[in-house]
């Protein structure tokens, strides 16, 4: 039995997903001809209250695009120093959109209004670049899937507008967050300038990501997609996966949370855990004592068919997702108790 859980893009389509994807009507979606994008696309823009949607072949791609149609080349965004945009994003912000970041140190990837507040250069300050982006994640990443605070992100959103700030939010995992919340999707779409979404993490999807904003915002992003070469052809048949996973996967996620947090109670009674962060949707952060090395207790996991990656200094991330099964739990479980040091 293999069990990784290196990752939730490590999902593979549900047989529902393949029949969908076979039985896909297609067209040729550079030309904007494809019935299941463009289904897809109203299909989002709507549940997030907002008039556009666009369909993109990554996450990082999305993001990307997002960063180069809120700002201009030497202008600075604001965002938390694990954000996924900074740490994962292959330099992209600069790259792409010639702008440099700000890095806060917020809580566990969260940053507040009070910090931003305090990070915005001043407009007429001409040394420093201009703040004309900030960007939140939901749920963190590197910050072990936590949530924010919806009334902070709303106390975010009024400093930005006070200071004609675009916010932008990286919702890679935002399902997981929804369902963990009462909150909707139009709560966050009416805060937000863009929001990208990921389909091929816990929803299970092979490939795709979504951009969503109002017109104006998605037809620049359609040039700027362009110009990256992420415009697909016949790629109806991942749009259908991703209208499968919307209509009938989402609930599946609360799933994976549970698993998740079961997992972490564990880790905090093994001797060789010096800390587990808070679990609150589907990654567990933990940290090993120092006289253990992280690349030995990945070699021992190994040896069990466990896989599970290292973020640094000790620090290792495992994350649940939808072809975690139970079986896998409980043999997870029961050997992660058994392993002496």
């Amino acid at each position: 039995m293999k069990v990784n859980l290196i990752s939730d893009t490590v999902t593979k389509p549900s047989k529902g997903m393949l029949d969908a994807m076979l039985n896909a009507q297609v067209g040729d979606d550079v030309f904007k001809e494809d019935p299941s994008v463009n289904k897809l696309e109203e299909i989002i823009a709507k549940k997030f209250n907002k008039s556009s949607a666009l369909f993109f072949p990554s996450g990082t791609m999305t993001n990307q695009v997002a960063i180069k149609i809120n700002t201009e080349p030497g202008d600075e965004l604001i965002c938390d120093h694990f954000s996924h945009i900074y740490n994962y994003e292959g330099g992209g912000a600069s790259f792409n959109s010639g702008v440099s970041c700000k890095l806060i140190r917020g809580d566990r990837g969260r940053i507040s209004s009070e910090q931003i507040e305090k990070n915005i250069n001043k407009p007429d300050f001409y040394h420093s670049p201009k703040t004309t982006l900030v960007c939140l994640e939901n749920t963190t990443n590197k910050g072990g899937g936590s949530i924010y605070d919806f009334n902070e992100i709303t106390k975010i959103k009024t400093l930005c507008d006070k200071h004609n700030i675009m916010l932008h939010l990286d919702g890679a995992r935002l399902w997981n967050a929804l369902v963990e919340t009462d909150l909707k999707t139009n709560d966050y779409g009416d805060i937000f300038d863009t929001i990208s979404l990921c389909f091929s993490k816990g929803l299970g999807c092979p490939v795709g990501s979504i951009l969503v904003g109002n017109e104006e915002k998605i037809n620049k992003a359609l040039r700027i997609r362009k110009i990256l070469g992420g415009g697909m052809r016949q790629s109806g048949y991942l749009a259908s996966a991703a209208i499968f996973a919307i209509e009938n996967q989402i609930e599946d996620l609360k799933k994976d949370h549970i698993k998740a947090k079961e997992i972490g109670n564990v880790l905090e009674k093994l001797n060789f855990i010096k800390k587990v962060e808070p679990v609150s949707t589907n990654i567990i952060i933990f940290s090993l004592i120092e006289e253990i090395d992280q690349n030995y207790f990945i070699n021992k996991m190994k040896e069990n068919n466990i896989f599970i990656i290292s973020l640094g200094n000790n620090k290792l991330r495992i994350v649940t997702h939808r072809d975690y099964t139970d079986n896998h739990h409980n043999y997870f479980l029961s050997t992660i108790k058994k392993i002496k040091f």
